[in-house]
């Protein structure tokens, strides 16, 4: 496994795209500008949050097919992709189709379970089989074997002037290898192991044999690398909120520093009927958030992460936080700017 020195190697930021539901264009663009400056400040991946029926992006596939024609060498992922509210089959095109616009870019996040509020949506998203759809692992499956290229049809050739493929098209070489699950236990995280997929650490994680989210999160990688075929190399990106202070005004630290403590009671102990744990948010200078994650036990076992950018911000404060996240923080992690690597 890595050693607490070895160097960050792939550096990572997720955004969840407000908008404003009256004028909702300038906040999609706000997106992309962020997505174009990650690629420009060297950042290996820029990944996008799905929100459905909230004022975040709630089609992550369009945007990011977007960003695949204002961006060259960037990596574009999902974090994640509720199945609960997809058709495995569809999304498989959907995806294979923006992978093939990027040029083998898209690493596609999902997780499985009931969508959200799923009584009171249920009627609107499966009118006549809610109670009957498999939301489970069953679906994640689905999507997998499409996506490696298992048949969809029992039928392939000619008829009439039209040609027709049992698998789902286009086909894109290698995607199936860059899929990510979204997990926040330890089912979850034996279940993408063992199914050969990448691991993505949520920063919302299930309180099932401690109360300290650094030692769940912990358990949850080696959960996960226990049940890969790669064993220690099976890929791993951490989730966390981080927000770099070293260039911001006395303004956006003031507002930086009243977010986290807002949210810092939550971080305290399980919440809810999941006991659910939710990740401290790190605020201060890149020297001190380097310091905590050195000392941060599942972090030191990692060498990819996907650093959060906090939900109510403004287009400013986003650009302040990825220009020290790249100039700062990230290279006393140990990590180089991939346009000199």
């Amino acid at each position: 496994m890595p050693l607490d020195s070895e160097p960050l190697r792939k550096l990572g930021f997720l955004t969840i795209g407000l908008f404003d539901g009256n004028d909702p264009g300038p906040g999609h663009e706000s997106t992309l500008d962020i997505i174009e400056l990650g690629e420009r400040l060297g950042f290996d991946s820029a990944w996008v949050r799905h929100r459905h029926l909230q004022y975040g992006i709630s089609s992550p596939v369009a945007i990011l097919a977007a960003a695949t024609q204002r961006t060259s060498r960037i990596a574009l992922g999902t974090a994640v992709i509720p199945l609960g509210w997809e058709n495995p089959l569809r999304l498989a095109e959907d995806l294979a189709t923006v992978d093939i616009l990027s040029g083998g870019r898209l690493n596609p996040g999902f997780s499985a379970g009931p969508p959200m509020h799923y009584d009171r949506i249920k009627h609107a998203l499966y009118p006549h089989t809610a109670d009957l759809e498999d939301l489970g692992y069953d679906r994640a499956r689905r999507l997998l074997d499409f996506l490696r290229g298992e048949p969809a049809s029992d039928f392939s050739g000619t008829e009439g002037f039209e040609v027709f493929s049992d698998q789902v098209q286009p086909h894109a070489p290698g995607l199936a290898d860059r899929l990510w699950y979204g997990g926040g236990s330890l089912r979850s995280a034996q279940w993408a192991g063992e199914n050969r997929l990448n691991f993505l650490c949520s920063n919302v994680v299930k309180a099932e044999e401690s109360e300290d989210f650094a030692k769940i999160q912990l358990a949850h990688i080696r959960t996960f690398r226990a049940h890969h075929p790669d064993g220690a190399a099976a890929r791993v990106s951490q989730g966390l909120v981080v927000i770099p202070t070293d260039s911001a005004s006395l303004q956006q630290r003031a507002k930086y520093e009243e977010y986290a403590h807002k949210r810092t009671p939550r971080t305290a102990t399980p919440q809810g009927p999941m006991r659910l744990m939710f990740a401290p948010d790190l605020v201060g200078t890149s020297g001190q958030i380097a310091d905590q994650l050195h000392a941060h036990p599942a972090f030191q076992e990692v060498n990819e992460v996907a650093f959060a950018l906090p939900f109510t911000f403004a287009h400013e404060d986003y650009l302040q936080i990825l220009h020290d996240i790249a100039t700062n923080l990230a290279p006393a992690l140990g990590w180089q700017p991939a346009m000199t690597t």
